[in-house]
């Protein structure tokens, strides 16, 4: 492959799952001769603490913004009175490092089970437990996945990644970049039209 496009997010992050559907079809467009690369972003450290009710706020305002400016996108805002969120996206992309690990084909099912336990079901990704689950239902052996989960080697992977995003710019989510003769550019898109990106890829 000469092109690599990379695709970084993070399974929290609530504008990543806005995204989803114009992504979807975006990955149905692209040239066969163009690998897709999914890159761990790292949106917030490990964190015991509760979340300040200031960027409980922030967050839950965003949500109801997003659902305004791209149609067809929905929160379950029971999330804010049902869980105690914590400020801790890392768990949540250990869980994908650590699922990649065991079977790289339910990478993009467990990213899906994470958002959706987290968006529509009021479920904490940030906890062990939730993450477990979602390993469950995408067909994963369970012990393996909870062992790999908060290992040392998970861990390092993911600190490498987020090291490699860092060293190609890709600082907000999602961001999607493109790799052609070892140079990165990032590219521009809409959340609501799948032909502003491909129009740079043809």
């Amino acid at each position: 492959m000469d092109k690599v496009l990379y695709y970084v997010h993070d399974p929290m992050c609530s504008w990543c799952w806005g995204f989803r559907q114009v992504w979807a079809q975006i990955q149905e467009s692209l040239p066969p001769t163009l690998e897709v690369r999914y890159l761990l972003g790292g949106l917030a450290a490990d964190s015991d603490q509760p979340m300040p009710a200031d960027l409980q706020q922030g967050i839950s305002a965003t949500w109801h913004r997003i659902e305004q400016q791209i149609p067809g996108t929905q929160f379950n805002h029971d999330f804010w009175t049902k869980c105690q969120p914590r400020r801790s996206t890392y768990p949540s992309c250990r869980a994908v490092m650590a699922t990649k690990e065991q079977d790289p084909s339910a990478e993009k099912p467990m990213i899906l089970a994470i958002q959706q336990a987290y968006y529509l079901n009021a479920k904490n990704p940030s906890d062990d437990a939730v993450l477990i689950d979602c390993a469950k239902q995408v067909g994963l052996n369970v012990e393996i996945f909870a062992k790999a989960l908060n290992s040392a080697a998970v861990k390092q992977q993911l600190l490498a990644e987020l090291k490699f995003a860092r060293s190609i710019r890709a600082n907000s989510f999602p961001s999607l970049m493109l790799e052609e003769a070892g140079k990165f550019r990032l590219l521009v898109f809409d959340y609501n039209d799948p032909e502003v990106l491909l129009r740079q890829l043809a």
